[in-house]
């Protein structure tokens, strides 16, 4: 059996008792009580440490075929944070339980962290019992790890290669609950993102859209780097920094991103960033909610609200926005997201980057026009969304903004090849573009295809229903729209899990300290 020890928010040292084989980063073996005799081997790439595990439990267990229990080359990062502050070990295994001799051997939970808030010591364990489990012999191997191990932790790695029925984790306090604890707020609605062995740039545009978001912090990726991206966005954040998170040398720091982009950090001491829009009601659900994290999506102002919204729902100037039957198939072929950034050039109205922004993406908006850009602002406010509105003609505008997953062109002017030309060089997935002059179409494509999409399109027609005297109806014909989108082969990217070999390859790279 493999017992998985959870490590933070200040607890008691662990305590292995008989294990032969005690596997953890260096930090926590150092603060470990450990058997004299016991093997330890420090995390850096998982693989070596996976394989000796695997010498000493006998064999592995073969995953599902459906993928429920696959392991992820990004594990040594993911068994270094864990969710958790990793200051000390929490669990005691082996070790005479909180609450004297004969109490739970597992007392050691959240409750008791807590100050005994979820009713003080858990329920009485018995190996296997009530699970369906054969009861196993006594732990031969700890892992230790920071926090919740099942939260962006090891356990995913080890359930997918030795199965889940050999594990018994006993996780700490996330670091995360103490963060939110911290500052007083609920976090059932809140976005969390790992920036721990990943590219920034996902928490970046997770932060950006949501008014709610933790960040598992990371080597290069800690409250400096976040601070300095959020700074250049200009959308309105508070960040609160957790160091230390339930030790003596416990600090939150409350802080704006530019302040945290110019404040030096200790190396390897941040826990956790929360990310809040602290303006009135952005930080608590208006009501109690049925499931947790954001969304769900697409957000809605009225029940019953779906995409590609009416016309009506947006201000605009003399019939200048994009018709709802053009927004359902342009947001069909942007695919926007969680974690997205998405720019809508020739915003006009800005009806496609606040349905983008709807879907969770972070959102740019480009139009040239002064009261265009009051405009948007006031459609992203009604629908309470985040949209970054740029005053500024493309593609000059363009050059100082971070490259977007998507890209929406409107307008179609004189210069729409040369705009999406630049779009194209820029985005990482695809490009949309509506038209109304067949002949701008040519170019156009032209463009998409010199940057490497694969290029397609439709000339979309439309008649709407229409009352007439005496209670008959019409067919009254929508001027007609060429939709022209380009796509790009999918990119791995670092902030999207990729499907992995069961057995990955030892590619990841040595963990670093920072939980």
């Amino acid at each position: 059996m493999i017992t998985v020890i959870g490590c933070g928010t200040g607890s008691p040292p662990a305590r292995v008792g008989d294990a032969a084989l005690v596997v953890g980063a260096a930090r926590h073996l150092a603060e470990a009580e450990l058997p004299r005799r016991a093997e330890r081997v420090t995390l850096g790439p998982l693989g070596p440490a996976l394989d000796r595990i695997a010498a000493y439990v006998g064999g592995e267990e073969r995953a599902p075929a459906d993928g429920t229990c696959t392991a992820e080359p990004r594990g040594a990062a993911e068994a270094e944070h864990g969710g958790g502050p990793g200051a000390k070990a929490r669990g005691q295994l082996g070790a005479e339980p909180r609450g004297g001799p004969g109490a739970d051997p597992r007392a050691g939970t959240w409750g008791a962290a807590l100050g005994g808030g979820l009713g003080g010591t858990a329920p009485e364990f018995r190996e296997g019992a009530g699970t369906g489990k054969t009861p196993r012999p006594p732990a031969r191997v700890v892992v230790l790890a920071s926090g919740d191990p099942g939260f962006f932790g090891v356990v995913r790695v080890l359930a997918g290669r030795f199965g889940p029925r050999l594990l018994d984790v006993r996780p700490a306090v996330p670091s995360l609950a103490v963060a939110f604890a911290r500052v007083g707020l609920p976090w059932d609605d809140a976005v969390v993102v790992s920036a721990h062995g990943r590219d920034l740039r996902t928490a970046v545009h997770v932060c950006r859209a949501h008014p709610k978001t933790a960040v598992l912090t990371g080597p290069g990726a800690g409250p400096a780097e976040l601070g300095a991206a959020l700074a250049a966005s200009g959308v309105p954040r508070t960040l609160v920094v957790g160091t230390g998170l339930g030790t003596a040398d416990e600090d939150v720091v409350r802080l704006s991103p530019a302040d945290a982009a110019a404040r030096p950090w200790p190396p390897h001491s941040v826990n956790v960033v929360l990310c809040l829009d602290e303006r009135p009601g952005r930080t608590l659900a208006p009501a109690q909610r049925a499931l947790a994290g954001p969304g769900p999506y697409p957000l809605a102002r009225r029940p019953g609200d779906g995409w590609a919204l009416p016309e009506a729902d947006f201000e605009h100037r003399a019939g200048m926005v994009t018709k709802f039957e053009v927004r359902a198939l342009a947001l069909a072929r942007l695919v926007p997201r969680l974690g997205d950034l998405v720019w809508d050039v020739g915003a006009g109205s800005g009806s496609v980057a606040v349905e983008c922004a709807r879907f969770g993406a972070a959102v740019v908006a480009v139009e040239r026009d002064a009261g265009g850009v009051a405009r948007i602002r006031a459609n992203a406010a009604a629908h309470g969304v985040d949209v970054q509105a740029v005053h500024g003609t493309a593609p000059a505008a363009l050059a100082q903004l971070p490259d977007p997953d998507a890209v929406f062109v409107g307008g179609g002017g004189g210069d729409v090849a040369e705009v999406v030309a630049a779009c194209a060089r820029r985005a990482r997935r695809a490009v949309v573009v509506t038209l109304a002059a067949v002949d701008r179409v040519p170019g156009v494509r032209a463009a998409l295809a010199a940057a490497g999409f694969a290029v397609d399109g439709v000339l979309l027609q439309s008649s709407r229903l229409a009352p007439l005297p005496g209670e008959v109806t019409r067919l009254a014909a929508a001027n007609p729209v060429f939709v022209l989108w380009g796509r790009r082969e999918a990119r791995p990217e670092a902030g999207r899990q990729q499907p992995a070999p069961r057995r990955p390859p030892d590619t990841s790279p040595p963990l670093g300290l920072s939980t």
